[in-house]
């Protein structure tokens, strides 16, 4: 593995997924092969399309809620879930262009922090969407310095905020822990099976332990990628599968479906593993995040880089 400095590793986990979460939100919901039947020669430009109500460039809510979480982080000085929460309920409230429906009630749903996701579990009896799991970037990266325990245990409680199903919070601390040790110069790849057989809830452990594994492919998912667990193995299977940056976003969005989150998961681990240099200039350009609720903010790439500065210090 190239030894790239720890700014550029995190700077490729946050800029990555919010460069996969724009890319692959015009190909939403579409078939396999949409985006290279549309774009067939890598490198030629133009990808950044927008589309489906996106603007080119534009992030959805992957990206939107996850900066929310790396400003609070900042401005709290640590985490503080009742203000994640209130700034999640604002950010609702101003009816952005796309937000999950089972993170839409639990944000409506009139209870507090604490109970909101927890009764929409017991109501709905599943809550296993990547909606938690799609805007970890920001906390995977602040909370890496602080150790394996650490980082596995604020992505639990930052997915817990929303989504009340413990296989959501397991997916999510993954991701945490790949990030981290891929920041430490690491191959997360190899880091798999010890965090599988140690550190993941033994409910959970089987079923993420298939969906990682290095001879699955998405194609065997038994679930819609919109499901927390084939929509990580999709991110590690695009990873593994391929050799750079730009062709693992392809091969995620690629699969079809829930094509922003899968892209935007893949872009924060693909990101960290090949550093901030490898995401092409013209996707970055492009790349802007509209903040609904909190004033008439757009986050560019000058705002995101100034984001991962103060997250890793």
């Amino acid at each position: 593995m190239k030894r790239i400095q720890l700014i550029e590793r995190a700077g490729g986990v946050i800029v990555g997924a919010a460069v996969g979460d724009a890319l692959g939100a015009p190909f939403e919901f579409g078939p396999a092969g949409a985006f290279s039947a549309r774009f067939p020669s890598p490198d030629a430009g133009g990808e950044m399309c927008g589309g489906g109500g996106w603007d080119p460039g534009e992030a959805t809510d992957d990206t939107q809620m996850a900066v929310l979480v790396g400003e609070s982080l900042l401005e709290r000085g640590g985490l503080d879930l009742p203000d994640i929460f209130t700034r999640f309920q604002r950010w609702a409230a101003a009816e952005p262009k796309d937000i999950g429906l089972q993170t839409e009630d639990v944000l409506t749903n009139g209870m507090p922090w604490d109970l909101a996701a927890a009764i929409h579990f017991q109501v709905n009896l599943r809550a296993a969407g990547n909606g938690s799991l799609m805007r970890a970037s920001t906390s995977a990266v602040h909370f890496a310095a602080a150790g394996r325990g650490a980082t596995m245990d604020a992505a639990r409680r930052i997915a817990a905020l929303t989504h009340g199903d413990r296989a959501a919070w397991e997916g999510t601390a993954i991701f945490h822990e790949l990030v981290r040790v891929t920041l430490e110069d690491a191959d997360p790849l190899a880091a798999l099976p010890d965090l599988l057989r140690h550190h993941v809830h033994p409910d959970h452990s089987a079923r993420y332990a298939t969906v990682l594994a290095a001879d699955w492919h998405p194609d065997r998912a038994t679930e819609f990628n919109g499901a927390v667990w084939p929509c990580l193995g999709s991110a590690v299977w695009a990873l593994r599968t391929t050799d750079g940056f730009e062709e693992a976003l392809r091969a995620a969005i690629d699969l079809g479906g829930d094509t922003d989150t899968v892209a935007a998961v893949t872009g924060g681990l693909a990101g960290a593993y090949y550093g901030l240099d490898a995401i092409p200039a013209r996707w970055t350009e492009q790349l802007h995040v509209p903040l609904p609720g909190f004033g008439e903010r757009v986050l560019r790439l000058d705002d995101l880089l100034d984001l991962i500065a103060r997250l890793t210090r």
